[in-house]
């Protein structure tokens, strides 16, 4: 099978040759987001659901986690257990509010927090492994993966490919 290196090239070049732009960048990205642990290694990505009361995994997982920080700026908005496990929810404003789970706080509903500020720290309980964190993040109620406030998930672009593949008659 040939190589489409040589095309999906072309097909880049003749984009930008006709003004073509390059591809949009997710504005979530630049809201200036930090991990909410120190040492980050990510243990479990964030699937997204079918629909909305499909399987998936809404967040992510991250690992060697003891303390954690508030991925923004904002206002707790929840600190307490949820099916036997405690559970932290920040609202950062503009219908983005994060999750952080198991983790317990000290800190009261309605407490401002700083962005990087320590709320907490890991517990044991829920799917997630002995020092291990589960992130989520919903945007106006959507779960969405956490990594795009973190500039860490390209966005994809399609590009016109199968026209340029095809045998000329």
């Amino acid at each position: 099978m040939p190589s489409l290196a040589p095309v999906l090239g072309l097909v880049l070049a003749a984009l930008v040759l006709v003004g073509g732009s390059p591809p949009p960048s997710d504005d979530l990205a630049a809201r200036g987001w930090v991990w909410p642990v120190e040492d980050v290694r990510l243990e479990r990505p964030f699937i997204a659901p079918a629909h909305a009361y499909g399987p998936g995994h809404r967040g992510v997982d991250l690992g060697a986690a003891a303390t954690v920080r508030a991925p923004a700026a904002g206002t707790v908005a929840f600190a307490g257990p949820v099916a036997g496990r405690p559970v932290l929810t920040i609202d950062h404003g503009d219908g983005l509010v994060s999750s952080l789970e198991p983790v317990t706080s000290d800190l009261a509903v309605g407490t401002p927090v700083r962005r990087g500020e320590v709320v907490g720290t890991v517990a044991a309980g829920g799917h997630t492994g002995p020092g291990t964190v589960h992130f989520g993040v919903r945007l106006h109620g959507e779960y969405v993966n956490p990594l795009r406030l973190l500039g860490g998930v390209p966005r994809a672009v399609l590009l016109p490919c199968c026209a340029a593949l095809s045998p000329a008659p």
